[in-house]
């Protein structure tokens, strides 16, 4: 692939937690910046800092995290029961017809991968600074969790992606064609920021709301764990997270995802702050809303399906905001038996809280991306299939998630065989995650089950096959390769 200069978008106003409350930013073109006298200070390696976590904000334009088509929750939710499309991107992703030439899968790549080389770029200015050696810690560990964080969801999407050398990086105008990494050299640079992170960060009770932990480094760790099915290595994770006696489960499901500020839900292991002037946006209620719904509508971008709904047992509070029936500004109750062309598919799939107080299309509504209750079913799942068997401890696990979703506790006799475990397992993680940040998808990867899903739920009209786990790279990236770069196997 050819490199071209790296440049980084910092934050005009820095502050002391990932985002502020003036959405004013401003370009820094590092090409005119001398890397001798920079960074020099504290505020120096903050605007290094910052930057880095610029691109994984809620943005339509420019923020991966954002939750609207251009985000890789929808995207990724989009390709399973939990949220149905019948136009554009989200089409493409609930048929698993996306091609290399489907702009809206393959961007995220296109987007974002030259930020994992800003990254590099970033840490190997601050290893070279003379700033304090304690700042110069916390500052590299926070950049390779963000290097690592994003390497993940792109790797989670297109397998192995090209990390360019730092010594390409800092020749940029010498044309480099590179190959993407194998396998496991990807998930070995990905491991190794994440436990070099984990070492550095502050732990959850010192880290600012909406910056990295070491609880989110090794919440990371887990997801990548997971992936490679190395089960030993999540329960040690998920135990050294437990260890830090810090997370907790909230009482309320439902408020957690309030207009409430989450800072001190101490189940929140991550989240991106948003508010209503846009420095970080959620528009999830414009996504999902028809216009007709009363109070405020939105653009009905997207739906559930009925499939999903029929999944939860009656009483689970957890699709409380699963709108399966509504009355609208026409005077027309919309549900399945009269579902218009707003539920045809599925309900509405809201999630969080309707904010009808919202006067753009944004909501203060927090991003939260991973929380305590992933921690304790990973947990579960690890204990099980360590083994080939579940246990009671790994039932005992999933009864906490169920006990706060207000339903009954599950037996051993019921999941004793370890198919029976991982379909059950499944089926809580859709219920607990549904439309957090698209993990979804990648757990009925792991347990082989993306492809029947698909096939169940649009049966002849899905293209769903297995070399679909993956999505395909743009012709762009191929071309600009010129032989190096290789596109995903079943897209030539």
């Amino acid at each position: 692939m050819i490199m071209k200069n790296v440049k980084l978008i910092l934050l005009g106003l820095l502050i002391s937690t990932m985002f502020g409350c003036d959405p004013e930013l401003e370009s820094i073109n590092y090409d005119e910046i001398n890397p001798a006298i920079f960074p020099a200070s504290e505020a120096d390696v903050e605007a290094l800092v910052v930057a880095a976590y610029y691109p994984l904000r809620g943005s339509w334009w420019n923020g991966i995290h954002t939750t609207s088509e251009r985000g890789i929750m929808f995207v990724n939710d989009a390709t399973t029961e939990i949220l149905q499309g019948n136009f554009g991107v989200q089409q493409l992703a609930t048929l698993s017809s996306y091609v290399p030439t489907s702009e809206g899968v393959t961007r995220f790549y296109d987007d974002f991968y030259n930020r994992i080389s800003s990254n590099t770029l970033s840490i190997d200015r601050l290893e070279n600074s003379t700033v304090n050696e304690n700042i110069k810690k916390r500052g590299i560990a926070e950049l390779k969790c963000a290097r690592a964080f994003l390497s993940y969801e792109l790797f989670d999407m297109y397998g192995p992606i090209v990390v360019a050398p730092l010594e390409v990086l800092q020749n940029p105008l010498i044309e480099t064609p590179l190959a993407r990494l194998s396998h496991d050299e990807m998930v070995s640079f990905i491991e190794k920021d994440l436990l070099d992170a984990a070492e550095d960060l502050p732990s959850p009770a010192e880290a600012a709301y909406g910056r990295f932990s070491q609880g989110f480094a090794r919440m990371l760790l887990i997801r990548l764990y997971l992936h490679e099915k190395r089960w030993a290595d999540v329960e040690a994770q998920a135990n050294a997270i437990m260890a830090m006696n810090y997370y907790e489960l909230t009482d309320d499901y439902v408020d957690m995802f309030s207009t409430e500020s989450q800072a001190d839900n101490k189940e929140v292991i991550f989240a991106v702050p948003a508010d209503y002037a846009g420095t970080s946006e959620n528009q999830w209620q414009m996504m999902v809303l028809p216009s007709n719904y009363p109070l405020r509508g939105g653009w009905a971008t997207i739906q559930s399906s009925w499939m999903f709904y029929d999944s939860f047992e009656p009483n689970d509070v957890r699709k409380t905001n699963l709108i399966a029936e509504y009355t609208g500004t026409d005077g027309v109750t919309y549900n399945r038996n009269n579902p218009g062309n707003v539920m045809q598919m599925g309900p509405l799939p809201l999630k969080i809280s309707e904010d009808a107080d919202r006067n753009t299309a944004l909501t203060t509504v927090d991003i939260i991306l991973y929380r305590y209750a992933d921690v304790i079913l990973s947990k579960a799942e690890a204990i099980a299939n360590k083994n080939s068997a579940p246990n009671q401890e790994a039932i005992d696990l999933v009864n906490i998630i169920r006990q706060r979703a207000g339903l009954d506790p599950i037996l051993l006799a019921d999941f004793a065989s370890i198919d029976t475990f991982n379909e059950m397992i499944l089926v809580e993680r859709s219920h607990e995650y549904w439309c957090e940040n698209g993990q979804y998808r990648s757990d009925l990867i792991r347990h082989g089950k993306f492809v029947e899903h698909s096939i169940e739920l649009n049966g002849a009209a899905s293209q769903a096959a297995p070399y679909k786990e993956l999505y395909p790279f743009s012709l762009q990236r191929i071309s600009e390769g010129k032989g190096a770069f290789l596109q995903n196997p079943g897209y030539n």
